[in-house]
């Protein structure tokens, strides 16, 4: 045994021996029992080190450098409502609280972490975190449309089999599907009904994190490395296609010809819509003559693979801009670990995380790149990325701003956020009732009051609270809540005011009152002993609406 070992473990028998804490052992025994683990990273530290462990060290190196002193850890009561709301979408119940603080394994946060990731409520919520960045909120029947046409179902199966995201980006944009299970990838361009502009603008922030539409009519006026060329080529590599619905399902169609047009500056100078985009070459593409006049002709075509399938052109720009553009770009990686870190951190590394350019400078370069770097060596693999950030230290700080820092980008304390409208309904049937439904109204009725997913600032707006003061679908849900397992149902039941008050909190906000609290809620209830059930029903809908409940902090 080498000495850096053995005072490793007198250093945890002394630590069993000073606290009691027997839940050390665990640790212990596994040190004694795989001794590689601290060699290998005295042998080689550089491999020794995990991907969260990098993480802290990129943080770790700019507080350095801006002596910025970071907010404490945070506690477990604050790391398990904050990690179900992030990986689950939604607030854990009294029983999983408690499971979680009494349990004594040394690595239970990571176990916690690997818990969720394996469940399907982390399937539903990331399904409805890329349905919106991808798609965009919408009206009800748009959504209905989505679940009708199978990208719900795809996007589903992508997530639970956790499939590469650069070739699920490739399956998405080419809209070919080979199997029936890939059929619902068509509907990203299907929704868009041929406006093709649309589509470009849509394409760009979704899968390269970057913003177009200010090039429509120029060069970027202050991103100089997107051009008007950049626009219009991608405009031309998916206006060839067009909706249509046959035997086989729906289908994007597109043709060998045609699409051949010329775009004009602000000065009137004209260009050919080539193929081309944002740091990527221009694919190579014979342009008819000014008098020349194509014709569709059959042998512009490979044969169909299967009968009903419609015809592919041998020259398919939309197979071009997948092998030549989207296939190994820079930017589709950088773009997918930016937006994971904004998910769970509550900004990205380059904020806003859909403006990743030149005017947009990472808060982290190194780490940035190393995200990327790791996310293409581990074959694109979303759920690793979340996996790392999510036990890495900067996501286990207190939401509490040290007064010393200022600066959000130093992510030097935990980001407080609102729940997005899937988030915040499932919370509230988990709250109110012990269970819930994603398909529940008030999911829906919340998917168009609160849209934002990553907002690029924290605004709450007067329309928010006269929607929770007044919603007829909200006020419904509360006052239909009265079954015997119902929150308002078993607070009636309980035999003290005390008692109440401490179910309430624990069940909506995860946490005991402070004796302040408890004070106000008894006095409240203590003055209304007549109309106890209306008493009960007001606190809870002031507790659901609370910044505390609305936020994770």
């Amino acid at each position: 045994m080498n000495r850096s070992r053995l005072i490793v473990y007198r250093l945890f028998i002394s630590l069993i021996y000073q606290t009691n804490q027997k839940k050390y052992l665990s640790l212990l025994l596994f040190l004694l029992i795989n001794p590689s683990s601290t060699t290998a990273q005295e042998n080689h530290p550089e491999q020794a080190l995990n991907s969260s462990e990098q993480i802290n060290q990129f943080i770790q190196s700019q507080w350095n450098a801006l002596d910025c002193q970071p907010a404490k850890r945070c506690s477990d009561l604050e790391f398990v409502r904050r990690v179900y709301l992030d990986l689950v979408g939604r607030i854990p119940s009294p029983v999983e609280v408690k499971d979680f603080l009494t349990d004594e394994r040394f690595n239970k946060r990571e176990m916690l972490v690997d818990q969720l990731l394996a469940s399907e409520d982390y399937v539903q919520h990331f399904t409805d975190i890329f349905d919106t960045l991808l798609m965009g909120r919408t009206e009800e029947d748009t959504y209905a449309e989505r679940q009708q046409n199978g990208w719900r179902a795809y996007l589903e199966s992508t997530v639970r089999e956790n499939r590469p995201w650069n070739e699920v980006a490739k399956e998405i944009l080419l809209a070919r599907p080979e199997s029936k299970e890939a059929q619902g990838s068509v509907w990203f361009l299907y929704e868009r009904e041929n406006k093709y502009q649309e589509i470009a603008e849509a394409v760009a922030p979704a899968f390269f994190g970057i913003r177009i539409e200010c090039a429509q009519c120029h060069d970027h006026m202050i991103v100089n490395e997107i051009e008007q060329r950049h626009y219009w080529g991608l405009v031309a590599f998916f206006n060839r296609g067009k909706n249509q619905k046959s035997k086989t399902g729906l289908n994007i169609v597109e043709s060998a010809v045609g699409g051949f047009s010329v775009f004009a500056d602000l000065s009137g100078d004209s260009q050919p819509n080539l193929l081309t985009f944002v740091d990527a070459k221009t694919v190579v593409e014979e342009r008819p003559k000014n008098d020349q006049k194509q014709e569709d002709d059959d042998e512009l075509y490979a044969k169909a693979q299967l009968d009903g399938y419609p015809r592919v052109p041998q020259f398919s720009r939309r197979e071009q801009f997948v092998k030549e553009i989207v296939e190994g770009h820079p930017l589709v990686p950088r773009a997918m670990v930016n937006r994971l870190w904004a998910s769970l951190l509550g900004r990205g590394i380059v904020h806003p995380y859909d403006e990743m350019d030149s005017e947009h400078p990472p808060s982290h370069p190194e780490l940035l790149d190393f995200l990327a770097k790791e996310f293409i060596d581990n074959n694109y693999d979303i759920k690793r990325t979340i996996r790392s950030i999510a036990l890495s230290d900067v996501y286990q700080l207190s939401s509490i701003r040290p007064q010393s820092v200022n600066d959000p980008a130093t992510f030097a304390w935990y980001l407080e956020r609102p729940l997005t409208a899937e988030q915040l309904a499932r919370s509230i049937q988990i709250a109110v009732r012990g269970s819930f439904k994603n398909d529940d109204p008030l999911v829906g009725s919340f998917r168009q009051q609160f849209t934002d997913v990553l907002p690029d600032e924290t605004v709450v707006n007067i329309s928010d609270v006269l929607y929770l003061s007044n919603n007829q679908e909200f006020d419904q849900f509360l006052s239909a809540s009265v079954e015997e397992k119902h929150l308002s149902t078993q607070l009636l039941e309980l035999p003290s005011h005390s008692a109440r008050v401490d179910l309430l909190f624990k069940r909506i906000l995860n946490r005991s009152p402070d004796k302040h609290e408890t004070a106000a809620i008894e006095q409240y209830l203590n003055q209304r002993e007549k109309t106890i059930k209306p008493a009960i029903d007001q606190i809870i809908w002031s507790l659901l609406t609370s910044a505390e409940f609305r936020f994770n902090h």
